[in-house]
């Protein structure tokens, strides 16, 4: 099968390439699909999309035109696809559901020891032979309360690691997971108890239509003075302009980030001269924030994992059998 992959890093070609073998031509777009660059697909039967490319109407129609059948999202979300434009047009769309919940898991819990230790104060004052520990002082993980703000499989995972910190777990969720509550006395609770009781927030939930964040500014003051705000999850979970007015106040007291509500067009390239973006460039002032690139995902197991079921979505169209990763509306 010819597939052309819309957004494609440098660091997952070879994955990608070695997966596919001989079974499927791939042919590399660096840059991300939209309604400039979708004819680029001509002659493709399928696409394979990242989390930031457009496969809005518009795109679909180009796409269709140019004789694709097939989109295989490279991610587990797929908000970016508009499924029912997809369907009428006879087009299938699978996504990743679970590449590696672990290297999201264990990526919140660097931002929140990193933050919490004063890692990156504390290296580059050493870098300039610094070695005072004035303004590093951190706390103990072990007895504060975490909360944890969807318990699916990544959140679970956070809450098993945080157990073994001996840290206290409250969670949120529309869904409760009775198990988690068993193995590591996770409470469930409401959104705004959460906020009020937790030392430590993270984010974990997936992106559900809320009006217009699921942490805005009155949440935000909901929480405990000093709180640490951790997001791995959606950069437009969290209203950024808040997020900042907090930290001024010293409100908020940590805020960590690997995904950022602008970052389309900002992250996963390089920008000789930084873009102008008011709102990011303020975060990076603060020695009390800490943002890496939506780089959570991004471990060995995790892109074998993608480019694997990349793969299996591939094998399945083209021999016709059922794909179990496809995505249907559900009438």
């Amino acid at each position: 099968m010819k597939v052309t992959v819309f957004s494609a890093k440098p660091f997952e070609q070879a994955y990608l390439r070695e997966a596919a073998g001989a079974a499927h031509l791939l042919h590399f777009v660096a840059d991300s699909l939209s309604v400039e660059t979708a004819a680029l697909a001509h002659g493709a039967e399928a696409v394979a999309l990242f989390s930031t490319d457009d496969a809005s109407a518009p795109v679909l129609d180009i796409l269709r035109a140019q004789g694709v059948q097939f989109l295989t999202i490279r991610a587990t979300g797929h908000d970016q696809v508009d499924l029912a434009h997809a369907q009428r047009l006879g087009m299938r769309v699978a996504n990743v559901p679970e590449y590696s919940p672990y290297a999201i898991a264990e990526h919140a819990l660097t931002l929140m020891l990193a933050l919490n230790r004063r890692i990156r104060q504390a290296d580059q004052q050493l870098r300039a032979y610094d070695f005072r520990l004035d303004g590093l002082i951190g706390f103990d993980m072990h007895g504060k309360t975490v909360g944890i703000v969807g318990l699916g499989h990544i959140g679970g995972i956070v809450a098993g690691i945080l157990h073994g910190f001996g840290c206290r777990l409250l969670g949120y969720d529309p869904l409760p997971n009775p198990a988690l509550t068993e193995r590591y006395g996770l409470s469930y609770t409401t959104l705004e108890d959460l906020c009020a009781q937790a030392d430590i927030i993270t984010l974990h939930a997936p992106m559900t239509p809320h009006a217009p964040y699921l942490v805005d500014a009155p949440l935000l003051a909901r929480m405990k003075p000093g709180v640490m705000l951790i997001n791995t999850s959606r950069g437009a979970e969290l209203d950024t302009a808040a997020a900042l007015a907090a930290l001024d106040t010293g409100h908020l007291g940590y805020l960590g980030l690997d995904v950022y509500e602008h970052e389309n067009g900002l992250f996963f390239k390089n920008h000789p001269q930084p873009p102008a973006d008011p709102l990011f460039a303020r975060l990076l002032t603060y020695p009390n924030v800490l943002v890496t690139g939506h780089q959570a995902f991004l471990t060995r197991d995790a892109l074998l994992n993608i480019a694997a079921v990349t793969r299996q979505n591939l094998d399945g169209w083209a021999s016709g059998q059922p794909v179990a990763n496809e995505l249907k509306l559900v009438p």
